[in-house]
């Protein structure tokens, strides 16, 4: 893996954002007025630092929680290799699925490769959404364990430089 050099003024952007964006009306304007660019270059320098693969994505922490999403679990699939890139764009494609990925397995204690969040207000509209996606992906015999949450994490986005250093910041 490479490492990217970026310029002071890239740094300071990322080291603005990398805790979240103010939620205003104007946030790049608010995040260029805190750092000396206008809301122009902020736009600029964000699409620059995506197109050369610095900044892989930008999203939104929900805090389901507070919405009354209060019944949430990961599904975890052992889905045959062959078949792991179809299974995981029709879960994908769920408007009730938030989250799918693959991850490696860990033979021999943990066979799943495929997971998904699937979250909800009860407990029995997570399990009946889960029937749905068996049906939908035609994974009704495909091994399963399905994780319901026991407590939340604090959820925060990557942070990438320590402050003012300009140094990548080691990932724990």
């Amino acid at each position: 893996m490479s490492m990217q050099i970026v310029s002071d003024k890239e740094s300071d952007l990322i080291e603005a954002i990398q805790s979240g964006f103010p939620l205003t009306a104007r946030p790049f304007h608010d995040i260029g007025k805190l750092i000396g660019q206008s809301e122009s270059e902020v736009i600029a320098t964000l699409k620059n630092l995506q197109e050369r693969g610095v900044i892989k994505r930008m999203g939104v922490i929900v805090r389901h929680r507070e919405l009354g999403f209060k019944a949430n679990a990961m599904v975890v699939w052992n889905v045959p290799d062959e078949l792991v890139a179809e299974k995981g764009k029709l879960i994908g494609d769920m408007d009730f699925v938030n989250l799918c990925y693959l991850r490696a397995r860990v033979l021999p204690r943990w066979p799943y490769n495929l997971y998904c969040m699937i979250h909800g207000r009860q407990r029995d509209e997570v399990l009946n959404n889960i029937v749905k996606l068996e049906s939908y992906c035609g994974m009704e015999d495909i091994a399963k364990e399905i994780l319901f949450s026991q407590r939340r994490f604090k959820q925060q986005g990557a942070h990438y430089f320590s402050p003012k250093s300009n140094q990548p910041q080691t990932m724990k």
